[in-house]
Parts: structure tokens; C-alpha cells; sequence
């Protein structure tokens, strides 16, 4: 008998291993200057070509998932995650990154969360956002890990060796992760021969509060994937060595571990609306301080606010639209949610790329997603305080 424990392990080793490794792209942003040349907005849109691909089979594995099961949809697009990784040891030319992240890595990305969370919201009812915050934890703590260990590869081993052995790890990891993970059990019909209706579509209202979650994604994922692509970058800018770069990225994945459990515990009980209010006003907070200081303690104390929020943030995304919506269809819905985020998200990393690039530093990019965050709390504060499930 499948243990839902069981899925939530597979959940959390997931989502260590793909964020894990994608925030420890940004280590490779001054290599690939230093021996390609490439600039910064090349490399940022690298990344943002994933994050597209990221909300465009979002929707696609969700659907999949309520087809065929999350065991079968994960094993593929963990192989291809890795592989995707292991490939970028031979490049030599922009279009290859181009073709490396817009396939193999945006098809990982595309289904990590989608899936993992999707699926563990349907094992948990009473606990669906503390297990929500516990499968996310394993995301916070592979942005403490694996950043240092990839730094540490990098000056020790070369880049090229340590994109070969990141592929490796992630094939590994992800399949293996992806054995565990299943669809708890459909409850019989209570009438013999009969068959579970459809789902029906939602009322106005409803769908106008789906509409309103999607524009909130819309608003504050680009800040979820530009600062921790970029932040290590900006280190190096203010005089920080290599690891102490990865630090600050690991400083984020440490304090949104808090952010995760706190969040997770008190979203049971405060309800999604009022936990996107938090996570929202903390994350401004973070990106004012952020756009405005420059010496290391300050840095570091908006960079753990910044991440408390970061983290808080992925936790409440699922578990509020089975609030609104139930399970029915929760992997469609949260499917389209996630890709609402990731039609903007895309743009970030690449904007603050250019603006980095034009004025020499990320404090406009700043600035620019902080005037996002504002406009997501405004919305935030627009959806209904109701629940649905």
C-alpha cells in the first residue's frame, strides 16, 4: 500500500535537487563571462526561456498527472532534467544554452512543482499546508547545499566537470524521488456501474477569484526566480569571493526554511488571503532594502527577510486554491495559476539582466520588482475571505 509519507520524501527530494541546482545556475554567470564573453542579459535569458517552458508545461503536466500519475510523468522529465545539465558541458555557442534550457531543463522545471504539490494536496486534507511547507522545506534546503557544494566543485574541479556531475546527481536523485510519488486511492462509486461526474466549471465569482490568484503570480514570481538568479552576481559586484556569493543564496534557502514551516503551520488556520498578505509586505520590505543598501550587515538582514518570504510564498500557492476551489481538478487549476506566474516570471531575470547590463547596477531591477510586489498585495487584498475546501 503506497504510504503518503512516502510521497511526501519523493516531493521533498525533488524539489531539493531541481531548485537546488537552478539556483546554483547564477555561480556559472562570471565563467561563462570570463570565457565566452557572454553578456549577463544572455545568460538571464537563458533562464527566462526556462521559466516560460516552466508555466507552459505546467499546465500540460498537470493534466498529465491527473491522467496517468505522477511516477511516470516525474521519471521522465527528471532524466531530461539532468541530462539537460550534463549537455551544457559541451557548449560552445549561445544557441546551445538556448536549446539546453527552453528543453531538457524547462521540462523539469515545467513539472516539479505542479506535480509534487498537487499531488501531496491530495493525501493531506486537515495538514494540507504544513505538509505543503514540509515537501518546500527540501526546496529551501537545497538552495543552502547545493550552491556551496557547486562553488566549491567550480574552483576545484573546473565548470565543465561540475556541470557533468550536477547532470549525474540530478538524474539520479530526481528518478529515483519519482518511484515514491502516487495518486492516493479513488473512492468506489457509491452506486455500482456508476462513475464520478466531471468536475463542473466554477460560478463567476469563482472564476473571477481564479483570474485574481493568477494576477498575484503574475506579479511576484519574477521577484521568487530574478533575486536568487542574480544575487550572486551582485555579491561578487560588492567585493564578495565566490562562496561568499553562494552564501547569500544559502542565506535565503536557511531563513526560508523558517519562512516555510511558519507559514505552512499558521496557513491551516489564517487562510491563504491572510498569508499572502504577510509573505507580500515582507517580500517589499526585502526589495527596498535591497535596492538601497550596499554594506554586508544590512545586505545580509534584508536578504533573511527577503528569504522568510521567498519561501513562505511557495508554500501558499497550492494549498489556497484546493481552499477555493477542492481537489477537483486542483492539478488543471494550479497548473494554470503557475502559469500565470511563470508568463511574467519569465521576463525578470532577463529585464534585470539588461538593466544591470545599461546602468551598471541591479538597483532599478529592485526597484522594478518591489513596484510588483505592491501591486500583488493590492490584489491580494481584493480576494474573497471564504473557503471553498
Amino acid at each position: 500500500m503506497q504510504s503518503r509519507y512516502l510521497v511526501v520524501v519523493g516531493a521533498c527530494l525533488t524539489q531539493f535537487t531541481i531548485i537546488g541546482l537552478l539556483f546554483s545556475f547564477g555561480l556559472f554567470f562570471k565563467v561563462f563571462e570570463a570565457e565566452f564573453g557572454w553578456s549577463r542579459t544572455l545568460f538571464s535569458a537563458c533562464s527566462s526561456l526556462a521559466f516560460f517552458m516552466m508555466g507552459l508545461l505546467a499546465m500540460v503536466g498537470g493534466r498529465l498527472t491527473d491522467r496517468f500519475g505522477p511516477r511516470r510523468v516525474l521519471s521522465v522529465t527528471g532524466l531530461a532534467y539532468g541530462l539537460g545539465y550534463a549537455l551544457m558541458s559541451q557548449v560552445t555557442e549561445p544557441w546551445q544554452m538556448f536549446a539546453i534550457f527552453g528543453t531538457l531543463i524547462g521540462m523539469g522545471l515545467g513539472t516539479h512543482d505542479v506535480v509534487t504539490l498537487s499531488t501531496v494536496a491530495r493525501w493531506f486534507n486537515a495538514r494540507r499546508g504544513t505538509m505543503t511547507a514540509v515537501v518546500k522545506v527540501g526546496t529551501a534546503i537545497g538552495q543552502v547545499v547545493l550552491p556551496m557544494l557547486v562553488a566549491l566543485l567550480i574552483a576545484g574541479v573546473g565548470w565543465r566537470a561540475t556541470v557533468i556531475g550536477m547532470g549525474a546527481l540530478a538524474a539520479l536523485v530526481l528518478f529515483a524521488a519519482a518511484q515514491g510519488m502516487a495518486l492516493p486511492p479513488v473512492p468506489r462509486p457509491l452506486v455500482a456501474g456508476s462513475a464520478p461526474l466531471p468536475p463542473q466549471a466554477p460560478p463567476r465569482g469563482d472564476r473571477r477569484t481564479l483570474l485574481t490568484l493568477c494576477a498575484i503570480q503574475a506579479c511576484f514570481v519574477p521577484s521568487l526566480l530574478t533575486v536568487p538568479l542574480h544575487l550572486p552576481a551582485h555579491g561578487a559586484d560588492l567585493g564578495l569571493s565566490g562562496t561568499g556569493s553562494a552564501g547569500l543564496v544559502a542565506v535565503i534557502g536557511a531563513a526560508s526554511v523558517a519562512g516555510r514551516l511558519a507559514l505552512g503551520r499558521a496557513l491551516d488556520s489564517i487562510g491563504g488571503r491572510n498569508a499572502y498578505l504577510i509573505c507580500l509586505a515582507g517580500m517589499v520590505l526585502a526589495l527596498a532594502g535591497l535596492a538601497q543598501f550596499r554594506e554586508l550587515g544590512p545586505l545580509y538582514a534584508v536578504v533573511t527577510l527577503y528569504g522568510f518570504s521567498h519561501g513562505a510564498l511557495f508554500v501558499v500557492v497550492s494549498p489556497t486554491v484546493a481552499e477555493y476551489f477542492g481537489l477537483d481538478g486542483h492539478g488543471a487549476r494550479f497548473g494554470w495559476v503557475l502559469f500565470a506566474g511563470t508568463s511574467m516570471a519569465w521576463l525578470g531575470p532577463i529585464l534585470a539582466g539588461r538593466l544591470f547590463d545599461v546602468t551598471g547596477s541591479y538597483t532599478w531591477a529592485f526597484v522594478t520588482l518591489m513596484a510588483m510586489g505592491v501591486l500583488a498585495f493590492l490584489l491580494t487584498l481584493s480576494l474573497p475571505r471564504r473557503r471553498h475546501a
